[in-house]
C-alpha cells in the first residue's frame, strides 16, 4: 500500500508556526501604529487601530454580502448535468 502524501499543514507545527507569524507581523504593526505619522485627512483616522478595525469591517462586510449573494444566485446541485434536450433514441419523429 502507499503512503499517504503528507501536506505541509497536515503537521501541526507547521500551523503554528503560520499562526504566530501572524499574530507577531499583528503586533509589529500595532505597534508602528504609535511610531509612524500618518497624514490624516478625517479626524476618526487618528484613532488607535483605525485601520485595522475598517479592515476587518471590510471583510466582514464581503463575507456576509457573499452570503447573500449566495441566496440570490445559487443553482440547483445537478444545474451543469441537467439533460435539458431529450436522448436521440427518445425523440417522436
Amino acid at each position: 500500500m502507499a503512503e499517504k502524501k503528507e501536506y505541509i499543514f497536515d503537521n501541526p507545527r507547521n500551523v503554528k508556526l503560520v499562526l504566530y507569524t501572524l499574530y507577531g507581523s499583528c503586533a509589529i504593526l500595532l505597534l508602528l501604529d504609535f511610531i509612524i505619522h500618518r497624514h490624516i485627512i478625517h479626524q476618526w483616522e487618528q484613532l488607535l487601530g483605525f485601520y485595522s478595525i475598517y479592515g476587518f469591517l471590510g471583510c466582514t462586510g464581503i463575507v456576509l454580502g457573499s452570503k447573500v449573494l449566495r441566496i440570490l444566485v445559487q443553482r440547483d446541485e445537478d444545474y451543469y448535468e441537467r439533460d435539458e434536450l431529450p436522448q436521440p433514441e427518445e425523440r417522436k419523429e
